[in-house]
């Protein structure tokens, strides 16, 4: 049996970063999105978010890609929002995202901040964090 321990931090977020993320829904779709992993064996060691986005910290297993990973995260999401009228418009996530590995070093780094979103984003907004990180890693990120 193989034994694979990849963490990534991935963020997406909602189609034209429509804000849809109250709290309560917020929560509601983290929950569903950590039962539907659980479900899928996908590893999610922390998520959470702001009104327009999510961040997930999880676990790359040896038979799972980056890509289908999040397919399965975010399109059953998105299906299920849908299927039990969370929110009363249309839904749908934009279709790219951030992933990265993360070292076992910042783990720790990395889940705290996730777990932080809404205090960190009363600050930074998703827009401004997004375009400094893109600036910041142009030449290094490849789609």
């Amino acid at each position: 049996m193989s034994y694979v321990k990849v963490m990534i931090h991935a963020v997406w977020g909602t189609k034209n970063r429509e804000p849809f993320h109250i709290p309560e829904v917020r929560k509601a779709v983290i929950q569903h999105i950590r039962e539907n992993a659980c479900i899928k064996k996908i590893y999610i060691d922390a998520i959470d978010g702001y009104t327009d986005h999510l961040h997930c910290l999880f676990g790359l297993n040896a038979d799972m890609t980056i890509a289908k990973t999040m397919q399965l995260i975010k399109g059953e999401a998105a299906y299920w929002i849908n299927k039990n009228q969370v929110v009363k418009q249309k839904f749908e996530w934009a279709d790219e995202y951030y992933a990265a590995s993360v070292s076992e070093s910042v783990v720790e780094k990395v889940r705290n901040y996730i777990n932080n979103q809404e205090e960190h984003h009363g600050k930074t907004p998703f827009a401004v964090e997004h375009e400094e990180f893109v600036s910041k890693h142009k030449s290094q990120i490849h789609g």
